[in-house]
């Protein structure tokens, strides 16, 4: 079976996969990070069929959704992977990739390190930024049914990563707790520009929303 082929199985197992899942981490949250990461690979010497199976695996199943378990993605991939034959150093670097993709609150210490799963978490941090990062911050903020915004409720910086997986503070802060310093962690140099782009348009509607939540605007 060739590469594309195994791709292309790939991109068919992950929709069905995420067929029903919440809209912010759903085949299209998947499709968008398979394209961001084909857009920085141009620009870095990786392995282009890791990162393709990299970006379409990274979300398989979201420790959000399977109670915090975080296990349960690296099996489900580890699994297909198998079953369509890829090599298994392939398969081993795919899942370190899902292991440490995930942000877990910017204060947990990364444990492995590759120039592809740079590329696949620049993909997948860009997506958490811009309108596409407003959108899906909201979507999840209803899907979790929290508030959008509590004066009283100050963003906490310092969570330890437990911390960061139990909050329930409104929307807003998580601005704050996750988006807003993304553009400071990013690896590569096409993912750094394209974040600040998005960065700055976060400042703005941060700004438009304050001033019409208290009636400036």
């Amino acid at each position: 079976m060739t590469e594309d082929l195994k791709i292309d199985k790939t991109i068919n197992f992950v929709k069905k996969q995420l067929k029903n899942a919440e809209g912010g981490h759903d085949w299209f949250h998947i499709e968008r990070v398979y394209k961001n990461a084909l857009l920085i690979a141009k620009n870095e010497d990786v392995d282009l069929f890791v990162v393709q199976l990299g970006a379409l695996l990274h979300d398989i199943a979201d420790s959000k959704f399977h109670d915090g378990d975080e296990t349960v993605g690296p099996k489900v991939a580890h699994e297909f992977l198998s079953e369509i034959h890829v090599d298994t150093s392939v398969i081993d670097h795919v899942i370190n990739i899902i292991k440490n993709i995930s942000f877990g609150g910017g204060n947990e210490l990364q444990k492995f390190h590759s120039p592809e799963l740079d590329v696949v978490q620049d993909a997948d941090r860009l997506d958490a930024l811009g309108a596409i990062g407003i959108a899906r911050t909201f979507n999840y903020g209803g899907f979790k049914n929290r508030l959008l915004y509590d004066p009283s409720i100050p963003p906490n910086l310092d969570m330890s990563k437990e911390e960061y997986k139990a909050s329930n503070a409104p929307t807003i802060n998580h601005f704050y707790e996750k988006l807003l310093l993304l553009k400071d962690m990013m690896n590569t140099d096409t993912g750094r520009k394209i974040a600040l782009e998005r960065h700055q348009f976060m400042e703005l509607f941060l700004e438009q929303f304050y001033a019409e939540w208290d009636g400036e605007k």
